[in-house]
């Protein structure tokens, strides 16, 4: 069947997840282009339907469950994707709820407002083999457009939740992992260290930093020097470099 209005009602009801309150009323949201659909597949994520443009070739039958596919008219794609250039596949993805373990090693997010950034974290932690991402208060939404794609589909692969960040570190505390904040104006160099098997780090927001509270709650403060004369260095940049340079030999 060919969507060809964007007064259909399955278009209103796709477009109603470009916005935060529509996807959490839902419990959906859209991911966009061909490579992110099909790491959703490979990792077996709740696909419930898939959006193609006239003359897509995409390959449905990836799927374990298949979901519902829809063939719509070019209009209509550009009505509800959120990039300039449609892709010419669109899928309706369900939230699910990931469980985090009390070790291994994790990344903590304070307050990262940019989704490029927070894309790009979630995609290094997953390249690097951390066992999950945590994403405190005031962190931008996971299913924020620009955040899904700057993970480039790593979403899918790697646990990802929403915490309090002051509890879950007093949780790992109590299973006995090693906890790292980053300080810009003191602590330890990040390359005099080396993370033992079970440790979190705790990165802070672009322009504050780690809150103080959580700091307190830190075994060891860390920063990354820096050689040049640039003041700071990009979030994601940082922690890229801590997460791979504190990983155990």
């Amino acid at each position: 069947m060919l969507i060809e209005s964007v007064k259909n009602q399955k278009v209103k009801d796709w477009k109603k997840l470009q916005s935060k309150k529509g996807r959490e009323k839902a419990s959906a949201f859209l991911i966009e282009g061909p490579h992110i659909v099909e790491e959703a597949a490979k990792a077996n994520a709740l696909v419930t339907e898939v959006i193609l443009s006239e003359g897509s070739e995409f390959e449905v039958n990836l799927f374990k469950d298949q979901p519902k596919v829809y063939t719509v008219t070019e209009k209509v794609m550009k009505e509800i994707t959120a990039t300039e250039t449609p892709q010419g596949i669109i899928a309706v993805c369900e939230m699910t709820e990931s469980v985090i373990e009390d070790k291994g090693k994790f990344i903590l997010l304070d307050a990262i407002q940019d989704p490029g950034n927070l894309g790009t974290i979630i995609r290094t932690a997953h390249s690097a083999g951390y066992d999950g991402v945590l994403l405190g208060n005031g962190t931008v939404d996971l299913y924020n457009s620009k955040v899904l794609r700057s993970t480039q589909g790593s979403l899918f692969h790697i646990p990802i939740k929403k915490v309090d960040l002051q509890e879950a570190v007093q949780d790992f505390n109590n299973a006995g992992l090693s906890i790292y904040a980053t300080e810009v104006s003191g602590g330890t160099p990040y390359n005099q260290l080396q993370g033992p098997e079970h440790f979190a780090i705790i990165m802070g927001n672009e322009a504050n930093g780690v809150s103080k509270d959580l700091q307190e709650l830190a075994h060891e403060k860390v920063y990354i020097p820096i050689y040049g004369g640039a003041e700071s260095l990009n979030v994601a940049v940082a922690a890229g470099i801590l997460m791979y340079g504190l990983l155990p030999s």
